[in-house]
């Protein structure tokens, strides 16, 4: 697949060949949907806890004698029916944590890369490179290479090069800059627009390829 290279004023400088094994695969819904649903799953804290009737404070007498009063019989205020009392069947912190072998990630990872490919969403830059720290220079360059889409920047590393960019997409609300290494399939799907620097392409590579 040929795509067009930009550089950071949107202006075309170049073109080059995706990998087709990487941006032509084979695209599996299932895998996609199996990732996607490891990730938010993996992202979730598990820190949810209630109290059950055990560990709730009090309940060590009979709130009332069992016959005569005209009330239901009772032998404990912590039962789940009272105000204050012990819950039932309510969540205790767990681990959501699901597995996926590599080879499947990368897969699905793959799939993702052909959609978005195939829905012309890859914006492909010479580079990202910038003098300054300025979130409003980079709003602009997104402007030229994005429109008003939400984009996705992938970024080839935390190299000192790359400290000005990363910096300068701190406070941006409508973009979000990722380690390439760090690809996932949720980001993938979720914008509008991935803008990918030639280095950043370099570093997909050397773990999907």
């Amino acid at each position: 697949m040929k795509v067009d290279v930009f550089n950071l004023n949107g202006e075309k400088t170049d073109s080059i060949d995706l990998p087709e094994e990487i941006f032509a695969a084979k695209v599996n819904i299932d895998l996609m949907h199996q990732a996607y649903q490891r990730q938010m799953a993996n992202a979730r804290l598990g820190t949810h806890n209630t109290k059950r009737r055990g560990e709730v404070r009090g309940g060590g007498a009979k709130p009332w004698k069992q016959k005569g009063t005209g009330r239901a019989r009772r032998g404990s205020m912590i039962n789940a029916q009272s105000v204050g009392g012990g819950r039932i069947h309510t969540p205790k912190p767990r681990d959501y944590t699901q597995a996926m072998p590599q080879k499947m990630r990368r897969a699905a990872l793959r799939s993702a890369l052909t959609v978005v490919a195939n829905d012309q969403k890859i914006v492909m830059v010479e580079s990202m490179e910038m003098n300054t720290a300025k979130s409003s220079e980079l709003a602009k360059a997104l402007k030229a290479l994005a429109g008003d889409k939400r984009a996705l920047v992938l970024v080839a590393d935390k190299s000192e090069q790359n400290e000005n960019l990363i910096k300068s997409g701190r406070n941006l609300a409508d973009a979000k800059l990722l380690q390439a290494n760090y690809l996932n399939i949720r980001d993938l799907l979720s914008f509008e627009k991935v803008i990918i620097p030639l280095a950043s392409l370099e570093v997909i590579k050397s773990y999907l390829g």
